[in-house]
C-alpha cells in the first residue's frame, strides 16, 4: 500500500485550513481522501469545490441518487471512496 504524506489537521494554515474547516462542517469529519491531497491545498481546494457543485447543489437527482449512483461507480471502479 502506497504512503502518502499528509499535513495534520493541527498544523494546515490558509486555504488548507479553510478545506479542512469547511470538510468537518459539512461531514464532521475531514475525510481521509482529502487528506491525502493536503500537499496541494489549490488543487484540493478546487476539488473540493467541485465535489460540492456536484453533489450538493440542486439539480435533477435527490441527494440520496447522486450518492448511490457515487457509489456505484467506484465500486465499479473497484475505489473505496
Amino acid at each position: 500500500m502506497a504512503y502518502l504524506a499528509q499535513v495534520p489537521e493541527s498544523e494546515a494554515e490558509g486555504v488548507l485550513a479553510d478545506v479542512y474547516r469547511q470538510a468537518r462542517t459539512r461531514a464532521g469529519v475531514v475525510a481521509h481522501v482529502i487528506k491525502v491531497m493536503s500537499q496541494e491545498p489549490e488543487v484540493l481546494e478546487g476539488s473540493m469545490e467541485f465535489y460540492v457543485r456536484l453533489m450538493k447543489s440542486a439539480n435533477g437527482l435527490s441527494a440520496a441518487r447522486r450518492e448511490l449512483l457515487a457509489a456505484v461507480v467506484s465500486n465499479i471502479n473497484d475505489c473505496y471512496y
